[in-house]
């Protein structure tokens, strides 16, 4: 019964927090998208990672795209998600001329047969797209446990891999997040305001 009533808590959440970043216009979506970004531009981590996976904006989310141009420049190597039969993310290296398709939630990932690929655990920093968070970096997502299950070694080992950094406006932001053992923590998290560290993990290198 516990377990139901989290599952009905969590799907409210989401469709209140969905709506919020949904309600944003236009003009309030660019402006949210250039302080993210620039935020992330001063983080050291950000400077020092060489390998660094993004995604692509969907259903309001915040588009950390405009960092493509800057990564690239700076010899950077840029990957995007893109879903396997497992429930899991491939990570797929990402250019100006990556053959591109649409997978089955309408958001544009690699063709798979472009195959230049990172395991999870190569990647130096992963940009992750949510729904909601809260101040200890609890990380709410669309409920597909894509990032969850790819990253999953993380719950038992929070050094082994990439750092997770959360991407958000900060209208997603809730007092306390309802967290199954299963979510995996992030590193930080950035919003149009501000740069959030999880207090529970170490902060080096981050800001």
């Amino acid at each position: 019964m516990e377990s139901v009533f989290m599952d009905e808590k969590r799907t409210q959440l989401r469709q209140t927090l969905r709506s919020r970043r949904r309600a944003l216009s236009a003009e309030q979506q660019q402006h949210a998208s250039r302080r993210v970004c620039q935020h992330l531009l001063s983080m050291p981590l950000l400077h020092d990672s060489h390998h660094i996976a993004l995604y692509l904006p969907n259903d309001g989310e915040i588009d950390p795209t405009p960092l493509l141009q800057e990564l690239w420049h700076r010899g950077k190597f840029s990957y995007l998600p893109v879903l396997t039969p497992g429930q899991r993310l491939k990570f797929v290296r990402y250019t100006p001329d990556t053959p591109m398709i649409t997978n089955r939630y309408g958001i544009d990932e690699p063709h798979p047969d472009y195959d230049q690929h990172l395991e999870p655990e190569q990647l130096q920093l992963v940009l992750m797209p949510l729904v909601g968070f809260d101040s200890n970096c609890g990380r709410l997502g669309m409920g597909g446990g894509f990032y969850d299950r790819t990253f999953a070694f993380r719950i038992a080992e929070p050094g082994r891999g990439p750092a997770l950094v959360g991407l958000a406006h900060e209208c997603q932001r809730v007092e306390q997040l309802p967290l199954e053992s299963w979510d995996v923590p992030l590193q930080a998290v950035v919003t149009d305001r501000e740069l959030i560290a999880n207090p529970a993990l170490p902060a080096d290198g981050l800001f």
